[in-house]
């Protein structure tokens, strides 16, 4: 053992001898499944929403002091028996280090002792959404998802994910709640940055690459992860999303169901752990016009009979029950869509039915356990559910101090790590996360999806004057003298934001970028004078495909499209320093009356685009 692991085994077995010596008989995940309780199975299958402190420390406050209304920690984990938590917050990696090890030393004080795994949605980005994203705790920055398509390289792609895996197991995160497989067939929706693109090909190809590098590691280095939003969360109808009632459905005016399975499809053919139904209900389609998660013929049938899926289908969160909000006043209403006025416990019964094996963002397991005495799921039915989140548990190898048998590719030190979630201690975080050789990792991948539209590198003096909006002065200022007035400027840099629908702050929707993809006048009028004025590149972050027709009317020294990636990265293009390669993973459309003429779940169906699926320069 290294000499950390030798005192991490020291301290877990002073704390938990008992535990462990009661549980290390156990040889088979069914031998496990057998002493467990009914009670302890139905914690097993929730993946409840949970917080930390910003110190690292578990959260134990009321639930009206916490914003979305968490379940204090201690009675999360040792009275309800939770399986599986999902952060809603990542402070810092160091945060996250020393939370896991607190998290895992209460999973320990249960009966078992089975660890706890832990999931997230995407950390390493530059997101802006935290509603369903993790980013900015300290990990390793890269793009988007969208940019990793717009790499157009699915080896990147695959070191890229192989790099996060290691960092996320670091701070004891096992699952990661990505990536989404869905096509970005509908531009207007607000999750296009979470995609791989709009080619069924392509996000087919970039999908296998990122789950096989997620999970191609040993059992301490392997994150698990999870297809979503089943089968296909693309066609939104008119773009809106389906975290709320207006976006609660998929349209399909194409007939183009099938084709947004495969990405799907190709994540299970990369032997991919977990899958996540979309919310919405689909129209159209000879399917019950319900939530996708509560139909037999889309779980059962389809998913696991059809395309052979034997994995975790675990459900998007809060389709049991709504979220609440104590500190805003509000309670977020289900997302149950079509099955609104069912009680929840019946949504419950209909979801095991369907074949659902995980209730994502329920931390209630007295509703699993109504459902068994009301005679709407059966324990048996239950423990099929709970063998299967179990292995993902034995893969991971947080089951080697209780089976028999060892995860595949476990050794001493990873028994060791397992016991409490494979974390390392906090102040070694920095020996395998953000490291120097991971960071220009990350920065290779956010040059390589950068997207010249149009122009060319700017040609400047040794020591040029910039002009920069939407840029840190400070890092402007070691490529040139920063000034205040475009006139006085050699060039201008600017970067802006894709447009969209401007909601009320402080709502949940005004998260989501929906609606309009048209700049509004005063920044076409704005842009313009100051193309006028100075040779001027544009960089415009494409969360979605932003209208940018106005733009290529003007004398614009150069157009980029970017999908998070740092100011010096696009500097380093604009100015020539670096290569420039990506290509657009999208069309970029025309108009929004083009894109409310197209098809929903049509790929490359907007009318006469400016710039087409695949289009980049190079330099």
């Amino acid at each position: 053992m290294t000499s950390w692991s030798a005192w991490l085994y020291d301290w877990w077995k002073a704390k938990h001898n008992d535990t462990m010596k009661t549980s290390t008989n156990v040889e088979t995940i069914e031998h496990l499944v057998q002493r467990m309780t009914l009670a302890e199975k139905a914690g097993a299958l929730l993946a409840a929403r949970i917080m930390l402190n910003p110190d690292g420390s578990v959260w134990e406050g009321r639930e009206d002091q916490s914003p979305w209304g968490f379940t204090p920690t201690r009675e999360l984990i040792v009275e309800r028996m939770i399986g599986h938590v999902g952060l809603m917050n990542t402070p810092s990696v160091r945060a996250l280090a020393q939370w896991n090890v607190a998290l895992q030393d209460l999973a320990a004080q249960t009966r078992l002792g089975i660890p706890v795994s832990v999931g997230a949605d995407p950390t390493h980005g530059r997101a802006r959404n935290a509603q369903v994203s993790q980013s900015g705790a300290g990990f390793s920055e890269i793009t988007e998802p969208i940019g990793l398509a717009a790499t157009a390289d699915p080896d990147l792609v695959e070191d890229t994910a192989r790099m996060m895996a290691r960092e996320l197991r670091a701070v004891g995160i096992h699952i990661a709640v990505h990536p989404m497989a869905d096509l970005a067939t509908e531009p207007r929706w607000a999750r296009v940055s979470g995609t791989f693109g709009e080619s069924p090909e392509l996000a087919a190809e970039m999908t296998a690459a990122f789950v096989r590098g997620l999970q191609s590691g040993g059992a301490q280095d392997r994150v698990l992860a999870t297809a979503k939003h089943f089968p296909g969360g693309g066609p939104q109808r008119d773009g809106w999303d389906s975290h709320f009632e207006k976006g609660s459905n998929t349209v399909y005016p194409g007939g183009r169901f099938d084709g947004h399975l495969e990405p799907f499809a190709a994540a299970i053919r990369e032997g991919v752990a977990m899958m996540m139904p979309g919310y919405a209900a689909p129209v159209g389609t000879g399917f019950e016009e319900v939530g996708f998660a509560f139909q037999h013929g889309i779980i059962t049938e389809l998913l696991r009979e059809q395309m052979g899926f034997d994995g975790v289908v675990v459900t998007d969160f809060n389709i049991v029950t709504g979220m609440r909000v104590p500190k805003l006043g509000l309670e977020l209403p289900v997302r149950a869509w079509g099955m609104l006025d069912v009680p929840p416990v019946e949504r419950v019964g209909m979801l095991f039915a369907a074949g659902v094996d995980q209730l994502g963002g329920e931390d209630d397991p007295s509703l699993i356990l109504q459902a068994v005495e009301r005679g709407l799921v059966t324990e048996e039915r239950l423990d099929l559910s709970v063998a299967r989140v179990l292995r993902d548990k034995q893969r991971l190898g947080l089951l080697d101090g209780l089976l028999g048998e060892p995860a595949e590719d476990s050794n001493e030190n990873i028994s060791v790590s397992g016991l409490i979630g494979g974390v390392l201690p906090a102040e070694q975080i920095g020996q395998v996360v953000a490291t120097a050789e991971n960071l220009a990792l990350a920065r290779k991948v956010q040059a390589a999806s950068v997207i010249a539209l149009a122009g060319a590198p700017l040609q400047l003096p040794a020591r040029p004057k910039l002009y920069v909006e939407g840029i840190d002065p400070e890092v402007a200022a070691r490529f040139g003298e920063v000034v205040e007035d475009p006139r006085l400027a050699d060039a201008a840099i600017l970067r802006i934001d894709a447009p969209y629908d401007v909601l009320p702050p402080g709502s949940m929707e005004a998260h989501f970028h929906q609606g309009t993809l048209e700049f509004s006048a005063d920044t076409i009028v704005h842009i313009t004078e100051i193309a006028s004025i100075v040779p001027t590149v544009l960089d415009v972050f494409l969360e979605r495909a932003a209208v940018l027709t106005p733009f290529t009317e003007l004398p614009l020294a150069a157009l980029f499209g970017t999908f998070g990636v740092s100011d010096e990265v696009l500097l380093d293009a604009a100015t020539g320093a670096a290569n420039v390669s990506g290509k657009l993973p999208f069309d970029i459309p025309r108009s929004d009356a083009a894109v409310r003429a197209a098809r929903e779940d049509v790929p490359f169906d907007t009318e006469d685009p400016v710039y087409r699926f695949g289009h980049g320069l190079s330099w």
